[in-house]
């Protein structure tokens, strides 16, 4: 993605209160332990969006290149956006959301 910008910090989750580390390979957007993230951006690593709401994660799409890709919801203003999942994420907490898709 041309846009792309590199924006890799460490951060508290919103939602679980995990400390999250650096990716250290790309830009962390998401929490590892709970997969949530914050909507603070338009393009991908700028944190200008104004919303912040939480993206709660709400599927989990599969994807040969990607592997697996996390959909978000915004709790706040119900857009919904996909990222691929980080190689530190829970796989439990994958495997979960994949689970409540088929209840």
């Amino acid at each position: 993605m041309s846009n792309f910008k590199k924006n890799d910090e460490s951060f508290t989750c919103t939602n679980c209160k995990n400390f999250v580390e650096p990716l250290g390979y790309t830009s962390r957007d998401h929490c590892n332990k709970c997969l949530c993230s914050v909507h603070v951006d338009i393009v991908p690593g700028d944190r200008q969006n104004t919303c912040k709401g939480l993206l709660f994660p709400v599927d989990i799409e599969t994807s040969g290149k990607k592997g697996y890709v996390i959909v978000y919801k915004c709790q706040k203003c119900g857009e919904i956006h996909r990222n691929k999942s980080a190689q530190d994420d829970d796989f439990d907490a994958i495997l979960n959301i994949m689970k409540n898709k088929f209840r």
